[in-house]
């Protein structure tokens, strides 16, 4: 099965019309003068990922065992980073995307990212993906930490739909569905054992993942370190292209960790 996903695209997408159920997260973000594509953290913990994560004010987290990002209602308001910093704890650590600026008392660690959506994304099933599920959790966890294609934790596989490639039985290759926004999903945790690259293997399970996406209406997204060209060499090739340059930061709370 074969999906054209060629949404019409401009560098800031306007907000389409969503089904009522989901329009309040469209409705938040246009309030707060932005896309949710802008604050796509902030936006999945507070619509479909709600229960993954934890709240508080102006502060919003996912649980440590799902991921590792957290998100601010407004970075430039002081009462968000209080809120954030009572969620963390003293010495607490997060990663918040988008935000550059840190105020007084908190450390970080930036990493400059690259936002890119799909425009001429062609979906297509895989014959030889295989769904993957809790029981194969130790092998993913074991993958990504031979691949290092991001933030991957025991319970991330309930944040969408992951599948994979087995040869010999042995998991070669993965990718998955991380955050979820009102009309869009991303493409996440796309990695290929050493042994096994060169096979177009990951392009085939964006592709597979991208289908599934598009058959539901949504338009896939993802994210890629900048200092990775190749990665997104691969995305661009595939029919994604850049929307925003972006920052990923590891922030620590005040105070001495508990």
């Amino acid at each position: 099965m074969s999906t054209s996903l060629q949404p019409p695209y401009d560098p800031l997408p306007p907000v389409p019309a969503f089904p009522q159920a989901m329009a309040p997260a469209v409705r938040e973000a246009a309030a707060r003068g932005g896309h949710v594509l802008d604050s796509p953290v902030w936006t999945a913990l507070g619509g479909a990922h709600r229960h993954l994560g934890v709240e508080l004010g102006l502060a919003r987290r996912y649980r440590d065992e799902v991921a590792p990002f957290a998100a601010l209602s407004d970075a430039a308001d002081p009462r968000a980073w209080t809120d954030l910093a009572e969620l963390v704890g003293p010495g607490g650590t997060v990663t918040l995307v988008g935000v550059e600026q840190l105020p007084e008392g908190w450390s970080g660690e930036p990493i400059q990212g690259v936002q890119l959506v799909a425009t001429t994304v062609r979906g297509e099933r895989d014959a030889e993906a295989v769904a993957l599920g809790a029981a194969d959790v130790p092998e993913m966890l074991d993958l990504v930490a031979r691949t290092r294609p991001g933030p991957f934790r025991p319970r991330t596989v309930e944040t969408g739909s992951y599948v994979g490639i087995r040869r010999g039985g042995e998991l070669v290759a993965m990718a998955g569905e991380r955050l979820s926004l009102p009309g869009w999903t991303e493409i996440s945790a796309v990695c290929t054992d050493a042994g096994h690259r060169g096979q177009g293997l990951a392009g085939r399970l964006v592709r597979h993942v991208a289908a599934g996406i598009g058959a539901r209406g949504d338009t896939p997204f993802l994210h890629s370190a900048a200092e990775n060209p190749g990665a997104i060499r691969l995305y661009e090739a595939l029919g994604f292209t850049r929307r925003r340059a972006t920052v990923f930061h590891l922030v620590t709370a005040p105070g001495a960790a508990g």
